[in-house]
């Protein structure tokens, strides 16, 4: 197991191994806080993928991985990923007033 250093290499190649197989492909993701790494891995259990991280705003970059997997597996390994961001999803959702403390 390697680690892929570029972030868009990992995302590609995680996308191409879930087409192949996505009935056998599954993603991980491990937060060690005491380290305050996030390591997330890609596998089919024939190849496996490893992306290692201790920036905070990767936290972003893997909330959009998320979407991307999320597409793919409710819509099917031939969807198209680029349609969906999780900004999108974001600005969707209605914000609640009234709940909480005057200022």
């Amino acid at each position: 197991m390697v680690y892929i250093t570029s972030w868009d290499e990992f995302v590609e190649r995680s996308v191409q191994l879930f087409r192949a197989d996505p009935e056998s492909t599954r993603y991980v993701m491990k937060y060690r806080h005491c380290e305050g790494k996030l390591v997330l891995k890609v596998t089919d259990n024939k190849e496996c993928l490893k992306f290692k991280t201790d920036q905070a705003q990767d936290a972003k970059k893997m909330e959009k991985l998320n979407n991307i997997f999320f597409t793919l597996m409710s819509r099917g390994p031939d969807a198209d990923p680029s349609e969906v961001t999780g900004k999108d999803q974001m600005d969707a959702q209605p914000t609640k007033k009234g709940r909480g403390r005057k200022q």
